[in-house]
């Protein structure tokens, strides 16, 4: 069973990813800010980040940059979940290194289907 990591600072959402996402089949770690991203991505080593882009302490744009610099998470790879929807700002979430990025609110559907895309092309079966 994969695990996934949910960097999201509203509890809310946070609870409600986390349910949607074990009924999908996964294990799912929280935390609320990008500093706790980056701690946990190190001791827990999820299979995949579903990182918010605002988030106290430290922003999932800052975090996400740490992460794809370190050799030893450099390879996790990040879906951006972010209210952001400027033109351009899915651009600038991949070039911070996210691996996919989704408008909030979150399409569930849309978030099930690019996990799955994402790991699946990870283990290589797709």
């Amino acid at each position: 069973m994969s695990t996934i990591l949910v960097a999201e600072d509203n509890s809310d959402l946070r609870r409600t990813m986390e349910i949607l996402l074990v009924r999908l089949g996964f294990q799912v770690l929280t935390v609320c800010n990008g500093r706790e991203a980056i701690e946990a991505v190190c001791i827990q080593k999820p299979a995949l980040i579903l990182m918010d882009m605002n988030m106290p302490v430290m922003d999932g744009w800052t975090a996400t940059c740490e992460l794809k610099n370190d050799a030893n998470t450099c390879e996790v790879p990040i879906i951006a979940l972010t209210a952001y929807t400027l033109p351009g700002d899915q651009a600038r979430c991949i070039a911070a290194g996210c691996d996919a990025c989704l408008a909030k609110p979150v399409d569930f559907n849309l978030l099930a289907a690019q996990i799955h895309t994402i790991l699946a092309t990870r283990l290589g079966t797709t």
